[in-house]
């Protein structure tokens, strides 16, 4: 799905907030954990946005045209752990007060790699970032979109796991579910939640 940019502003009211969650930095890039966030940056290749710094909003971030939505796509500059700090300014400054109008994209432990899922509301199985959003946010009403990740080999703890890089194969099936993590956001956006949650979770 291609889309025509928009200039960065907060002057006009967004459609929808997109976030992927990570943790900042070189050392984290291409992590486990940072499936989420490596999925906006493949949606703001399609939609030809750039995600620069938006201090106040301690993310990066940038406006696109994703068909008829204006469409917010950006990621946390803080840790993990205090990711609703950005979601909460960003939904402020854009005018997103539907919570359901927010779509976060993470990592998720209790999904093999190569499944995705699509998830409205509910429990949040044990993930800081998610905590740090419904904390900020005052409800747990937001919409996900789940990239399986595997849980760790044996008695690994769960925090290695997810701060590591995938070995080849596996980073290969987790390439296939960020693109289809993007895939599902803008099933989200252009035909909204239940469509969407129809077509991908039915998915084997």
């Amino acid at each position: 799905m291609g889309g025509t940019p928009t200039a960065w502003s907060g002057d006009t009211p967004a459609d929808w907030l997109i976030v992927g969650l990570g943790n900042p930095g070189k050392d984290y890039e291409h992590t486990r954990h940072n499936a989420g966030a490596d999925a906006i940056a493949v949606l703001a290749a399609r939609h030809g946005a750039k995600l620069k710094a938006a201090n106040k909003e301690k993310a990066t971030a940038d406006v696109a045209r994703v068909g008829a939505a204006r469409v917010v796509l950006a990621v946390p500059m803080t840790y993990m752990n205090d990711s609703g700090i950005a979601v909460s300014l960003l939904a402020k400054r854009h005018n997103v007060d539907d919570v359901t109008r927010i779509v976060i994209v993470h990592d998720e432990l209790d999904l093999e790699v190569g499944r995705l899922k699509l998830k409205e509301g509910g429990g949040l199985a044990g993930n800081n970032g998610l905590k740090s959003v419904k904390a900020h946010l005052h409800t747990d009403e937001f919409l996900r979109v789940r990239i399986g990740i595997g849980k760790p080999p044996g008695k690994q703890f769960g925090a290695d796991h997810v701060l590591k890089r995938p070995g080849k194969a596996e980073r290969q099936a987790l390439l296939v579910s960020i693109e289809e993590a993007a895939d599902a956001v803008e099933m989200i956006v252009a035909q909204g939640m239940a469509a969407a949650m129809n077509v991908v979770n039915a998915r084997t």
